[in-house]
């Protein structure tokens, strides 16, 4: 079975965290054979905010959640994705994680390549995908 979900914040990560010991060989108890995310990039709050500012691109930290949720958690790679940057500088605030995804992504010219790379660096167990490779913001009136 292939498996995708659709979402963003922490109830996508979440859910892919839990479904992703279920990807495999059918012989070691999985039973997907593949898990893929549509991941939200609407967020606009703390270090992904200041990325989509500061730099025009899609916010990050969503899509790094989902990489994260997907990848051994007891890696040095995952530990170094979700570390943030303490004190009162101008990395304050900032993910690693969020802030090679940025790199990544002007080396490469394509946030969506930088995803894909940043997910095979960290051997996550699945595809994610930008739900839109647009600039889109939610607003409420």
């Amino acid at each position: 079975m292939r498996f995708v979900a659709i979402g963003g914040g922490t109830g996508l990560s979440t859910l892919l965290g839990g479904l992703k010991r279920f990807v495999g060989e059918n012989g070691d108890g999985a039973w997907l054979e593949s898990l893929s995310a549509i991941v939200t990039v609407t967020d606009d709050g703390g270090s992904s905010g200041r990325l989509r500012e500061e730099l025009q691109m899609l916010p990050p930290g969503d899509i790094r959640n989902c990489m994260i949720a997907l990848s051994e958690d007891s890696t040095l790679l995952a530990r170094l994705f979700r570390y943030r940057f303490r004190g009162s500088g101008d990395l304050a605030g900032h993910s690693f994680g969020n802030l090679f995804l940025a790199a990544l992504a002007d080396v490469t010219g394509d946030f969506v390549e930088a995803v894909r790379l940043s997910s095979e660096v960290l051997a996550s167990k699945g595809n994610i995908f930008p739900a839109t490779i647009n600039d889109v913001r939610l607003v409420a009136e």
